[in-house]
């Protein structure tokens, strides 16, 4: 079920064949007020037929070319043309995009002035899938701009507005909230102040059924474990939390790949491990660039403590080389079996890995481990990951 809808993910994507020209011509012509019209068109049709499944795809795809592409006026004319005038969040998001906003919004030069005249003012929307849609957009807008502080006060919004609604048409964009919110309150350097919020919120997406919802705060709430290196607390919550057989998001289902595979890394299970990040891994689509980085870094330290050693290969792939670095260097000092290249390697990049959360030995384990990689490797060639058991908690060697 996972790799279809894997594929079907694939398939819904724009066709990347298509030549550079012709992509950036589609850009060009693409009109932000035309799509934010569209995107209000199909909220209003899935609220109307109560068909979710458009908000998957075409939503979110029509959301990223409006995030590319949006100003500050163009949202604060859209913030105007859709939310009424007894909202009261208007005022809070006008104030929010406001600045730099001194050109007329949602203007469109091609059409005439006579035609822009006589067409009929929108009418505004009291629907509270745009409500919070326009929550959505300019909550994007503030992190795209680094503005944190003013970010995670749109999201505290959203999230009070979504807990008043139970609509499964707010499913998808209430996802997407929560993923920001969590973010934001990352880059604030607080998250665990939203743990509590991500943790009823989860409840109350189970009770409601809300496969989407569950899907991402599942994966948000490991997020928050794994950021402050609760790794009993997060397998815990993981091995309790109610999984659906089949995932609704691809995306997620990477995700959630991904941080079992530390988990079992830092469990010793380094076999598991390996599986299900060399699974996140092939899963990930192609634009994905951090994600991929993210998983083989972990995949190379598991690797080595199984006494593995990648190819080169794994390093030299298209956008690997840099990123990687580090990690071939520690790669080359433990096939070349020499005890002061690793020692070298080691600090040099010990900054690295302790930014990695990949390490916590001391240099004494560092070496031992080190000499049991080599000796297995080129000796008996057996696994030795339960052997790191003397002292090592995770993948690679840190402190020098």
């Amino acid at each position: 079920m996972v790799q279809e809808q894997t594929a079907d993910a694939a398939a819904a994507k724009p066709d990347e064949s298509k030549p550079q020209q012709e992509q950036e011509q589609e850009a060009k012509s693409f009109s932000v007020k035309e799509g934010m019209q569209n995107v209000v068109s199909l909220l209003e049709k899935s609220v109307k037929t109560k068909e979710t499944r458009i908000l998957m795809g075409r939503l979110m795809r029509q959301t990223a070319m409006v995030r590319k592409h949006a100003t500050a006026a163009d949202l604060a004319g859209f913030i105007r043309m859709y939310l009424p005038e007894t909202s009261s969040s208007a005022p809070l998001l006008s104030g929010y995009v406001k600045q730099d906003s001194d050109v007329a919004p949602m203007e469109d030069d091609s059409a005439p002035a006579d035609a822009a005249a006589a067409a009929p003012p929108p009418v505004s929307s009291q629907l509270p899938e745009v409500e919070l849609y326009i929550h959505l957009l300019v909550l994007m807008y503030l992190l795209d701009r680094k503005q944190y502080k003013q970010a995670c006060e749109v999201a505290d919004t959203a999230v009070s507005l979504l807990k008043e609604h139970n609509r499964r048409t707010l499913d998808v964009i209430g996802s997407r909230i929560y993923f920001y919110y969590s973010w934001a309150y990352e880059c604030m350097g607080a998250l665990a102040d939203v743990r509590s919020t991500l943790m009823a919120a989860h409840c109350t997406a189970v009770l409601r059924h809300d496969a989407v919802g569950q899907e991402t705060l599942l994966n948000l709430l490991l997020r928050n474990y794994l950021h402050y290196n609760l790794y009993d607390q997060a397998e815990k919550f993981r091995s309790k939390a109610q999984k659906a057989d089949s995932w609704r998001v691809p995306g997620q289902y990477c995700r959630y790949l991904f941080y079992l595979g530390i988990i079992r890394a830092i469990q010793l299970e380094y076999t598991e491990a390996k599986e299900v990040l060399q699974q996140a891994s092939r899963k990930a689509p192609t634009a994905a660039h951090g994600f991929r980085v993210a998983c083989n870094k972990w995949l190379i330290l598991v690797r080595l403590l199984l006494g593995e050693i990648p190819e080169h290969a794994e390093f030299s792939a298209p956008g690997m080389r840099q990123p990687l670095t580090p990690y071939f260097e520690l790669t080359c000092a433990v096939r070349s079996g020499d005890l002061a290249t690793f020692r070298s390697a080691d600090g040099s990049v010990s900054r690295t890995f302790t930014h990695a959360k990949c390490v916590h030995a001391d240099p004494a384990t560092a070496s031992v481990c080190f000499l049991l990689v080599h000796y297995s490797v080129h000796e008996h060639g057996k696994w030795i990951g339960q052997l790191f058991g003397l002292g090592l908690t995770c993948g690679s060697a840190g402190h020098s």
